[in-house]
């Protein structure tokens, strides 16, 4: 569905670039943060192509102090799942210090021109990756994933045992969430989800493809998803993404509280259905 960023959002299939225009842009929220990056995400996925050159615009771009983590966090995940090269150009000094300190942290080229012109020109010089064959090695397999997840039928929870599994890549993702939507599908109905994210980790390089494949499977599928034991790397990216995609991330320490959970949103379903 287009949104007041699509315009903001535009591909040049020829020099395979993907152009973000956050000119003039006031981020005083991580929410709104997470709103535009969505809609690139989803953009990208549109295109069907999983490589492009990112041109960044940056000029007159101002974020608030509280919505930087959530700018950098989802910038970094779009540029591990997507970019064959990014370049950034006309920067405020404010910005261009914050990206300077991030490209120092997270060890990358910040690409940083005055002008979109020899922004363009840097992107001259880099290499496409399109042609380069993508050599994921699973981290574990189907079977794996099939001893991990239990469908309960008197309660009606799908329960997923994510505990200490690293998902490395988009691969990785594509084997839990392959083997989810066919089991799910073969059971004919909906399910409230149980997810234990013990120890479980997910690179920021795969957390494009788990957001979107998540999402996808929790709107066909779910009465109702709670999850318990999440790290703070992994709790922080799912409440961000939680503000702009109009989900609860209903978030507990363990799996009785979570079960707890799950019995409230029975209850709110089942008067949401005696009143419609």
């Amino acid at each position: 569905m287009p949104t007041q960023y699509d315009p903001r959002i535009t591909f040049d299939d020829e020099r395979e670039i993907l152009e973000v225009d956050f000119s003039d842009i006031v981020f005083d929220s991580s929410a709104e943060v997470n709103r535009f990056y969505d809609r690139i995400e989803e953009r990208v996925a549109e295109t069907g192509e999983t490589k492009w050159f990112f041109l960044v615009n940056y000029s007159g771009m101002r974020i608030d102090s509280s919505a930087w983590f959530a700018f950098s966090r989802r910038g970094k995940e779009l540029n591990l799942a997507f970019s064959q090269g990014s370049v950034r150009f006309d920067a405020s000094e404010e910005t261009r210090r914050q990206i300077e300190r991030a490209a120092k942290t997270d060890a990358f080229d910040p690409n940083l021109f005055s002008d979109r012109e020899s922004a363009l020109a840097r992107i001259g010089e880099l290499s496409s990756q399109r042609l380069r064959k993508l050599n994921h090695v699973p981290s574990f397999g189907r079977d794996d994933i099939a001893r991990r997840v239990t469908f309960h039928e008197e309660p009606v929870i799908m329960e997923a045992d994510l505990s200490n599994l690293i998902f490395h890549h988009s691969t990785d993702v594509n084997t839990l969430y392959d083997y989810l939507e066919e089991a799910i599908k073969a059971s004919d109905r909906k399910w409230f989800f149980l997810i234990n994210y013990e120890n479980c980790e997910i690179y920021p390089e795969a957390w494009v493809s788990f957001a979107a494949r998540g999402k996808r499977l929790n709107i066909a599928a779910s009465l109702g998803s709670v999850r318990f034991s999440p790290g703070s790397e992994t709790e922080e990216d799912i409440r961000l993404r939680a503000e702009s995609q109009d989900f609860r991330p209903n978030i507990r320490n363990t799996r009785a509280e979570a079960l707890e959970r799950i019995e409230e949103l029975r209850a709110e379903l089942l008067a949401s259905m005696r009143q419609d």
